[in-house]
């Protein structure tokens, strides 16, 4: 009997770590797009803020997001990181051309 209890006993800690490393994980992606997104919220039209927001109230609180809330929370950070206009930077590394004439 005691052997069984010990095996339940480490079946269940197993487990529990196992939950951990899932819930970590989706915690850690959900971390990832606020942190990103915090940036843009200037951007947000006042429904996509007040969502934002709402989303934002239950990461604090420790709580996963459901599928659908994830998938909102992603298409903010497509729409607003990942789509961002990026600025050219390429005229500034470019040699003169006529500052190189050697007479």
């Amino acid at each position: 009997m005691k052997s069984y209890i010990n095996f339940f006993y480490i079946v269940k800690l197993n487990s529990n770590i196992l939950t951990k490393k899932i819930h970590s994980m989706t915690y850690r992606d959900q971390t990832r797009y606020f942190e990103k997104l915090k940036r843009y919220e200037n951007k947000f039209d006042k429904k996509e803020l007040d969502d934002y927001r709402m989303l934002y109230k239950r990461h604090r609180d420790d709580e996963d997001l459901d599928k659908l809330s994830m998938e909102r929370l992603k298409g903010y950070y497509e729409k607003y990181y990942v789509n961002r206009p990026r600025k050219n930077y390429d005229h500034l590394f470019k040699k003169p051309e006529g500052d190189n004439q050697e007479e």
